[in-house]
């Protein structure tokens, strides 16, 4: 499930004439990809630990350079990406490069198999901390449904009540037929329910509909290939490769 971060706060408003001053962003990632990327990388320095520490003749060389391979792979794929947003502009941390493009180069946010982006120019960038779940989508349709059936049976036990002949009936059927329709409307007010993902992209829609004409939101796309990340895993996996060819 995609969630924004909980520990975003709600961009203050900003005064006229402080349009420079930089404000906090909003934070979008994945926190099962995260908990997923902490126990994969906790097992992979467990085992290759282990296998340094314990292992004979080349077991910890392999051992060091199977680290050195995965340890930045899982890493880009799990705990790297995020989805950073302020009023200026969207910057998005995937695997292996970082992308920010001010609002005024968004061209539109489009979800189908995957959450994107799509630029002035028509390239499309895919946003890898707002996974797609059909599970979550199923879900939030499956609790639509039963609001809408609880609202229902309310309207249909509030009608039965308030037209009993009895003190009892209408008391007893007034009483629960109350009770049901708070139960719908409270599941109701909110509208129809959304994914996580699809929520946090509903956001990144209304904040473009928002800021892209904004003098401020103006600006060149950049992308950043993520050095930090493939330099390392090159080199670990050619490691790799001479000392499984030296046999």
């Amino acid at each position: 499930m995609t969630t924004p971060d909980p520990s975003r706060e709600p961009e203050p408003t900003k005064p006229a004439g402080t349009a420079t001053t930089p404000y906090k962003d909003r934070v979008y990632r994945s926190p099962a990809g995260v908990v997923g990327g902490v126990l994969v990388l906790a097992i992979v320095a467990w085992l290759g630990i282990d296998a340094v520490v314990v292992g004979e003749g080349r077991t910890p060389w392999l051992a060091l350079a199977v680290m050195l391979f995965l340890g930045p792979v899982v890493f880009a794929y799990t705990l790297r990406p995020a989805v950073f947003v302020n009023d200026d502009r969207l910057r998005i941390r995937n695997p292996l490069r970082l992308i920010v493009l001010p609002w005024g180069q968004v061209a539109s946010l489009r979800s189908g198999f995957s959450n994107e982006v799509v630029d002035a120019s028509g390239t499309t960038y895919q946003l890898w901390a707002l996974p797609v779940s059909v599970r979550a989508r199923s879900k939030a349709a499956r609790q639509d449904a039963r609001a809408a059936r609880a609202a229902a049976r309310a309207d249909a036990r509030g009608g039965q009540g308030g037209s009993g002949g009895g003190r009892g009936g209408a008391v007893g059927g007034g009483a629960v037929g109350a009770a049901d329709l708070g139960a719908g409307a409270a599941l109701a007010a909110g509208g129809p329910r959304r994914a996580e993902a699809d929520r946090a992209m509903d956001e990144l829609r209304e904040m473009h509909e928002r800021r892209q004409g904004e003098s401020g939101t103006q600006g060149e796309v950049t992308v950043r290939w993520a050095y930090e990340i493939i330099a390392p895993a090159v080199a670990g996996a050619v490691l790799l490769g001479v000392l499984w060819g030296l046999g």
